[in-house]
C-alpha cells in the first residue's frame, strides 16, 4: 500500500517537472509523460489485478470492462483532476490542457472535452463514470494520451 507521503511526493514532484517557466506554451511531451509515469506509479499499487500489461493497453486505448482496471483510470484521472468524486471537472480539464498539453494537442483535447463533458452525468459509481468518460474522449481524441 502506497502511504500518504510517497503521494505528496508524486504530486510534489509533478508540480515540479511543470514550473511556471517552463510551462508558458505547454509542456513538452517529454515532460508531459514524465508526469504521467508519476501518476501510474500511485495508482497501479493500488489495484493488484491491473498489471503493467493491462495498464500499458488501457494506455493503448484498450480498457478491460472490469471493476479494477475502471478504478484505476479513475485514479488517475482523479490525479490529472480531470474527475473528482465520479464527476467530470470539464473547466479544470480545459486548465489541465493548457499547462500540460504541449500545444500541437491542445485543439483537439478542447473539441474532444466538449463533445464528452456531459457523458457520465447521471452515472452514480464513480469508476464508471471514468470508465465511460475515458470511452468518450478515447473515441473522440485521435491522439488520445493516457498514462
Amino acid at each position: 500500500m502506497i502511504s500518504t507521503m510517497n503521494i505528496l511526493f508524486a504530486i510534489c514532484a509533478v508540480v515540479c517537472i511543470f514550473r511556471v517557466q517552463d510551462v508558458v506554451g505547454g509542456a513538452t511531451e517529454e515532460q508531459m509523460w514524465a508526469a504521467g509515469g508519476l501518476m501510474r506509479d500511485v495508482c497501479l499499487p493500488k489495484f493488484p489485478k491491473v498489471t503493467k500489461e493491462i495498464a500499458d493497453g488501457i494506455r493503448a486505448g484498450n480498457l478491460p470492462n472490469e471493476k479494477d482496471a475502471k478504478c484505476y483510470v479513475n485514479c488517475i484521472l482523479e490525479m490529472m483532476q480531470t474527475m473528482k468524486k465520479g464527476k467530470f471537472l470539464y473547466e479544470a480539464s480545459l486548465k489541465q490542457v493548457e499547462i500540460l498539453m504541449p500545444d500541437h494537442y491542445k485543439e483537439e483535447y478542447r473539441a474532444g472535452l466538449a463533445k464528452c463533458k456531459d457523458v457520465a452525468v447521471g452515472v452514480k459509481n464513480n469508476c464508471e463514470a471514468a470508465y465511460t468518460i475515458f470511452t468518450c474522449l478515447r473515441g473522440e481524441i485521435t491522439k488520445f494520451v493516457f498514462p
